[in-house]
């Protein structure tokens, strides 16, 4: 019993010196250690939000059905019978063409805007509501550089119509709702992500769109796309397929750029284009080194034109343009995006890097018409209707004059041909001209196809 009641104590006394030893040894080094716990970096959360839960895309769908409508283009073709054709039966009969596609209710008094190959020719118009009911349009006004056309219904009701959103503020990542009539399917809502931004797709016409993986197929063109809280952020307009099906991405013109040209055209009635006067490339990796630049995003300027905003205002060769007002510029989608929603006299606030410093730069606008475009010893200026019906021409640039000292004994041959490519690129415009050449310097020949005035069609290297 002695020895048990010994045993006993002896633990007893191991277990409180192993206690104190812990007490006064561990204890003491966390009073040490305090500091490290409580200024350790704390990991912050965010929840990205993809449940069914926190994403509801019915209140913007249901909002944005009734503002999108179905638009029926109506066109005739005149058909022949082959053997009242050979016996000199020159009469034919017309025959209907009907093609589909939608439109975006945009006022209560029933103005509707869609894509201008939607109604391209169309001899009639109809819209159709998402209530089912019909009525006739009139085209009051369209711009087929930027695929947009204006449309107008007679009516005493008041039409639910779209709600406009800044296109300069999506981001990429934010949800988004395709809706229109693909395949003549009457309202139909697609969701997608807004996967780019002034994406660039090398058309002749507009160069910054808004891609979405939204599914889109023929039938949706004209039709909204929209945010989630049922607001119109663009137009849809185009696929990228080899099928003609939707494959995984679609096009939208902004809603900015939309804004703009049914603005100008139901206060001017065509649309106001005002430009910078530049010409130049964006910047990457390799066109940084060829250049020798630190910077590898910005629009790089290689010439300023003559009389244009841009050489008053004092920007210069070899500028870096990296901002518009508030517009970060990465790529020349961004710049002509942002300065596709101004007019001419318009002021914007140019942001350049000049040798190593950052300058801010106030800018007026030039109107398009007012510019001619010289280069490799050619002042170029933009085909008028009257040459396009003389010439039977869809497109083209007019030789106004000639400083080529090379071209001299020519001029008079010159001087009012058409030119119809440069470099197997077609001359549509002064603005596609000025953008295909705008990385070349004139030490380097370009390819030149041009129609002379006797109609004759010739090349020439310069």
């Amino acid at each position: 019993m002695k020895n048990v009641t010994n045993l006993f104590l002896v633990s007893l006394l191991s277990g409180i010196t192993t206690l104190g030893a812990y007490k006064l040894f561990f204890e003491d080094n966390l009073e040490n250690s305090k500091s490290i716990v409580t200024t350790a970096p704390q990991i912050q959360t965010k929840n990205v939000g993809l449940s069914a839960e926190t994403i509801d895309f019915t209140e913007a769908a249901e909002l944005a059905l009734n503002q999108v409508v179905h638009v029926k283009n109506v066109t005739y073709r005149t058909v022949y019978n082959p053997i009242d054709f050979f016996y000199g039966n020159r009469s034919g009969q017309a025959q209907p063409q009907i093609g589909t596609g939608s439109g975006v209710i945009i006022s209560e008094d029933g103005y509707v805007v869609t894509n201008n190959h939607v109604i391209q020719g169309a001899t009639e118009l109809e819209i159709t509501l998402n209530n089912k009911k019909s009525y006739p349009a009139k085209l009051i006004g369209s711009d087929s550089k930027m695929d947009i056309a204006l449309l107008k219904v007679e009516t005493d009701e008041k039409l639910p119509y779209a709600v406009f959103a800044d296109s300069d503020q999506v981001k990429v990542g934010e949800w988004v709702l395709a809706i229109g009539n693909p395949y003549n399917l009457n309202s139909t809502v697609t969701a997608g992500i807004i996967s780019a931004k002034a994406r660039n797709l090398d058309t002749s016409g507009i160069q910054s769109f808004i891609q979405t993986d939204a599914v889109v197929n023929p039938g949706n063109s004209g039709g909204a796309l929209v945010n989630t809280r049922g607001e119109l952020v663009g137009i849809n307009t185009m696929i990228s397929s080899n099928t003609g099906s939707y494959v995984g991405y679609s096009f939208a013109v902004p809603s900015n750029i939309t804004r703009k040209i049914i603005e100008d055209i139901m206060e001017f009635g065509n649309v106001q284009r005002g430009i910078l006067g530049i010409e130049g490339r964006e910047l990457n990796g390799a066109a940084s080194k060829e250049l020798n630049l630190s910077e590898t995003q910005g629009f790089y300027v290689n010439k300023v034109t003559k009389n244009s905003g841009a050489e008053k205002a004092g920007i210069k060769s070899g500028d870096v343009i990296v901002k518009l007002d508030n517009q970060n510029v990465t790529s020349f989608a961004e710049l002509s995006g942002y300065v596709n929603t101004k007019r001419p006299n318009d002021e914007i606030n140019v942001t350049v890097n000049r040798d190593g410093k950052r300058l801010t730069i106030p800018v007026k606008l030039t109107k398009k018409e007012l510019l001619n475009y010289e280069f490799y010893g050619l002042e170029l200026e933009d085909l008028e209707t009257a040459d396009k019906q003389r010439f039977k021409l869809k497109q083209g640039v007019k030789i106004k004059d000639i400083t080529n000292e090379k071209l001299a004994p020519y001029a008079d041959e010159l001087k009012g041909s058409i030119i119809l490519s440069i470099d197997g690129v077609k001359a549509t415009d002064l603005e596609t001209i000025s953008r295909g050449l705008g990385s070349k310097t004139e030490k380097e020949g370009v390819r030149v196809e041009l129609m002379l005035r006797n109609g004759q069609v010739m090349r020439i290297i310069l």
